[in-house]
């Protein structure tokens, strides 16, 4: 919500709510092919309610994109408090990762993020992205990450990862990968 526009009635408020966690649980289950009426229908409002919400599918999935990056900021937080920095940056990957798993909707976000209109969830991703910038800074000064990780490289292997989640190749095992990139992201011992 932006700082000129009022706050929403209470009624508007759980109707709002309703939507977002209707289109939430639907997108996770069926990604992109769920239609705005039925999110409407499974949130128990009519499609005028949801459209005065959300003007359509890109910017349902803009709120939900922003309110998943607030929680994964919540996550990096948390691994940020690890007092081993390898450890750190394992958990917050691993993490990351769990909290997409079951989330075909956030999978199709993230791995479509070309095509995703990044604008309305900026904040919460520069949020995400400052703490996961110091965990690899922090592994990387311990010695325990290797020299050349940046932040930049945290998405495309999350990515890399996260597309065995969403295309699901044969007897592919997402935390199978994990284990192998982190085994090639460690430092090489002396």
């Amino acid at each position: 919500m932006h700082q000129t526009e009022r706050p929403l009635r209470a009624d508007a408020r759980r109707n709002r709510e309703s939507i977002l966690d209707s289109a939430g649980e639907l997108f996770a289950a069926y990604g992109s092919r769920v239609e705005m009426e039925q999110i409407a229908q499974h949130a128990g409002v009519g499609t005028g309610t949801l459209y005065r919400h959300f003007p359509n599918k890109q910017a349902l999935l803009i709120a939900i994109v922003r309110n998943r990056f607030r929680g994964l900021a919540d996550l990096a937080r948390a691994a940020e408090q690890i007092g081993d920095p390898g450890e750190a940056f394992e958990t917050v990957l691993r993490t990351y990762l769990e909290a997409a798993e079951n989330d075909a909707g956030f999978q199709m976000a993230i791995l479509g993020s070309n095509d995703l209109d990044w604008e309305g969830a900026d904040a919460e991703k520069a949020a995400f992205r400052k703490i996961i910038a110091r965990i690899i800074r922090r592994g990387v000064d311990s010695g325990q990450l290797r020299g050349d990780l940046t932040v930049e490289d945290f998405p495309v292997i999350s990515c890399g990862i996260m597309s065995t989640m969403y295309f699901k190749p044969s007897k592919a095992d997402w935390r199978r990968h994990l284990e192998l990139v982190l085994n090639g992201l460690r430092a090489p011992r002396p």
